[in-house]
């Protein structure tokens, strides 16, 4: 009686064992959200989805159409930075509702690819955010050489070099690098068809520039408050100790909050993340990444209002440019109708003056 209760387990947990291996045969494992939290997400992503394309899109719309921004490295880093979370909140949030509330199961290659267009728009925004950091470094650190240093054209190559890169490193698992085992059984439980290799490697990378962007700022309050800068040299030399204690609480007020709200955003995603590469992640754990992710979706929809609209030049051509918007949008309704009714009056008039 005993081994036929053991073989009745046994042939219960195959029995469970191939259910779940036949419900991931269809994403469906994956698909952990209730009701309630489909709400919730499909709220914050309805939300921060186009408030974060309508932000970045007229960050970059402002930065293209003036000559002097365009010129200008920082303005070319920030630029990328837009551009990286214009394709975050589409790529992201299309993605993510079309899996987790309308539950599309796609084969190997579309959701790979997919994944791919989500993982190079977060690892370009991040990469942008460590170009936009060690371009502040280099103004403090290196004020007298910065513009020899800096060029536009080396500008450009590093933004070149960083999307090649992250564009490279985003779309490895569709060139092969994937789960062995497809999804009997998955490797990732937070990743269909993901190795835990490449999930580990990916993280420690943005890991590695996180660390590189909070290096970068703890290496510039430092210089700022040595008074090492120029910034400080320029200063005259009266009453030089209490400006340059101001401007020592201005850059670590500034700084902190960046790399709060940066820390904030991504390390929980992170986290789960490097918890999937070692242990079993359960259901709620899953659920909790999922909003989790959301997070990073939040991050790049407060990016132009830390990067771009703290800058006073972006702000002021930022106005000029809505002026000349509002203008043009003028001038065409006063050229199709400058008056209502004037037309009419015009005719009326003539006609009268033809029958005297």
């Amino acid at each position: 009686s005993a081994q036929c209760i053991r073989s009745d387990e046994e042939k219960t947990g195959t029995l469970h064992e191939r259910s779940i291996n036949k419900s991931c045969e269809n994403l469906e494992c994956f698909m952990v959200l209730v009701e309630a939290e489909k709400t919730a997400i499909g709220s914050i992503c309805f939300l921060a989805g186009p408030v974060t394309l309508l932000e970045n899109a007229l960050v970059l719309g402002v930065i293209a159409a003036t000559a002097t921004l365009r010129q200008r490295p920082s303005y070319l880093f920030i630029g990328s930075l837009a551009l990286a979370d214009v394709f975050a909140s589409c790529f992201f949030t299309t993605s993510f509702l079309d899996f987790h509330l309308f539950r599309r199961s796609d084969g190997p290659t579309a959701y790979l690819f997919k994944l791919g267009g989500v993982t190079m728009a977060f690892t370009s925004s991040v990469g942008s955010l460590l170009l936009t950091a060690l371009d502040r470094y280099l103004c403090i650190h290196q004020a007298s050489s910065y513009k020899l240093l800096l060029t536009r054209r080396r500008a450009l190559l590093s933004l070149l070099l960083l999307w090649s890169a992250t564009t490279f490193i985003s779309f490895l698992p569709l060139m092969g690098w994937r789960c062995p085992t497809g999804l009997t059984p998955s490797c990732s439980r937070l990743f269909p068809y993901i190795s835990k290799g490449y999930l580990a490697c990916w993280t420690s990378f943005i890991l590695v520039l996180l660390a590189l962007i909070l290096g970068a700022y703890a290496l510039i309050l430092w210089k700022a408050h040595r008074h090492e800068s120029s910034m400080t040299s320029l200063q005259g030399a009266a009453g030089t100790g209490h400006a340059r204690m101001r401007m020592d609480i201005r850059l670590a007020r500034t700084f902190g909050l960046i790399l709060l709200i940066l820390v904030s955003c991504w390390l929980p995603a992170l986290s789960f993340m490097l918890a999937d590469v070692s242990i079993y992640l359960t259901h709620n754990q899953q659920r909790a990444f999922a909003f989790c992710s959301t997070l990073c979706l939040v991050n790049s929809a407060v990016n132009p209002l830390l990067y771009a609209l703290r800058c006073r030049e972006l702000r002021v051509a930022l106005l000029q440019f809505l002026q000349k918007l509002c203008e043009s949008g003028k001038c065409k309704k006063s050229t199709v109708d400058p008056i209502p009714g004037l037309h009419s009056v015009e005719t009326n008039n003539s006609e009268s003056d033809q029958q005297q």
